[in-house]
């Protein structure tokens, strides 16, 4: 089921439902887009006894868009976002997981709200925001990321460039291409709009670039207190694993699964275990 809530005013998310409503919630913070989450895992923790909600972040997909070039809000926002979603959606404390950019607005709102949310899950992602990385953390992979600046920006009102350019930058990065190019023809579908700027932020999560992310939060990550899964790919090439490994060491007790298979996206076939961690007690 897909629908619209709205959080503010000002705010509207864009969101889907796949379980039974009254069961506990599994709240799914889009990176940027809710389609970051594959299908097959949302229907695995649905039929592990969970409400799984997947939603899209501000200015991508469904959700809110203004001006993607220049975003009006920040990081802290877009936690409250996800905070305010979650008591909007179930009056009990949510299971709230991010990947990628999604993964960063989940930590930040889950220190910001620590009683919005009752677990936490990490996937493919790091304890600091886009840019300057500390000198601790290993960087994207120079080499792919050259490979990957290099490929030309196609025609964003074409729906099938579109989808081949998604699909040569998955290959780069160690991703599934043919899932990459299908996942990139149905974010083209649901964008509500053709001009260049809004489908690049919604196929590339661009918004970021422009997106104020201080103040950082890394030192403070030793304040969660909540179960919390590290989730990465053995092959992640854009965040190495060594930054899952990070925020499994700094996050208290945490629970680190690498992947051996992945990169940066989840593949179906990891589904089944990466749903199976998320329900473990």
């Amino acid at each position: 089921m897909n629908s619209p809530v709205r959080i503010s005013d000002d705010v509207q998310l864009g969101v889907e439902h796949f379980g039974d409503p009254a069961a506990p919630l599994v709240l799914l913070a889009g990176g940027t887009t809710m389609l970051s989450w594959p299908d097959a895992l949302c229907e695995e923790l649905a039929r592990g006894g969970r409400h799984v909600v997947r939603y899209d972040l501000r200015d991508a997909g469904t959700s809110t868009t203004i001006d993607p070039s220049a975003p009006g809000y920040t990081l802290r926002d877009l936690a409250a976002d996800a905070a305010a979603l979650a008591r909007e959606l179930d009056a009990r404390p949510a299971h709230l997981a991010g990947i990628g950019v999604g993964g960063m607005v989940a930590q930040v709102a889950a220190l910001d709200h620590p009683t919005a949310f009752s677990r936490l899950t990490l996937v493919a992602t790091r304890p600091v925001a886009p840019g300057r990385v500390d000198a601790d953390l290993p960087d994207h992979d120079p080499s792919a990321m050259k490979k990957l600046f290099a490929l030309p920006m196609p025609r964003w009102s074409d729906r099938a460039a579109v989808a081949d350019r998604a699909a040569a930058g998955a290959e780069i990065l160690g991703n599934d291409p043919d899932a990459a190019r299908s996942i990139a023809a149905r974010i083209f579908d649901r964008t509500p709009g053709t001009t260049a700027d809004v489908q690049m932020a919604n196929q590339l999560g661009m918004v970021f670039a422009k997106l104020d992310c201080t103040p950082r939060w890394r030192e403070r990550l030793p304040e969660l207190a909540i179960p919390t899964l590290v989730v990465h790919g053995r092959h992640d090439v854009f965040f190495p694993v060594g930054n899952g490994e990070a925020l499994a060491r700094e996050i208290p007790d945490a629970r680190l699964l690498v992947l051996e298979g992945a990169a940066s996206a989840i593949p179906d076939a990891a589904a089944g275990e990466v749903a199976a961690a998320m329900l473990a007690p």
